[in-house]
């Protein structure tokens, strides 16, 4: 068994999970500006709802340490990262190593002109809960796949907006 945390936990959280989901925008804003948005991860809390992210170890570039709360009424999920990769301006890459979400995700930013940007945001999560896990993801995957999309227009608008980052 691997040490929660340990350099072996962290690359079995590396490995792409079955639970795969990916949202995309196009932002009216220049991929440096849609870049320097996305790596302000306090201010995701501004885009994705029911959520506060803060940087907990680092600068928020790669090494670095992130966590998202989720809190829902009584309910709470907390998701953390460890930033693995900031290809500036075009990709930040994640590994979600909690006790619940575990797996790789990303960031793409494509410049298709001046002022627009194309984000991919792919994430491939473990399912938890075995066999049931893997039966239940069919019927999880849309509220998924709508919920990173709504967070990714709402994102998309801020910036436009001039209100991120």
């Amino acid at each position: 068994m691997t040490e929660p945390g340990g350099v072996d936990d962290l690359r079995e959280a590396a490995q792409p999970g079955a639970g795969e989901v990916t949202a995309t925008v196009i932002v009216d804003a220049p991929a440096e500006q849609v870049f320097a948005a996305l790596l302000a991860w306090e201010r995701q809390s501004d885009w994705i709802p029911f959520t506060r992210v803060r940087v907990v170890e680092g600068d928020g570039r790669e090494g670095s340490r992130i966590e998202a709360v989720t809190a829902l009424g009584r309910a709470t999920l907390r998701d953390e990262m460890l930033v693995v990769r900031v290809d500036e301006p075009y990709e930040i890459g994640v590994v979600h190593h909690g006790q619940l979400l575990r797996g790789p995700g990303v960031l793409r930013c494509t410049q298709l002109g001046r002022a627009r940007t194309q984000v991919v945001w792919h994430e491939w999560f473990h399912l938890p809960g075995g066999r049931a896990g893997r039966v239940a993801w069919p019927l999880l995957w849309p509220g998924s796949k709508i919920g990173l999309t709504q967070a990714l227009k709402r994102f998309a608008r801020l910036v436009e907006q001039g209100r991120l980052p």
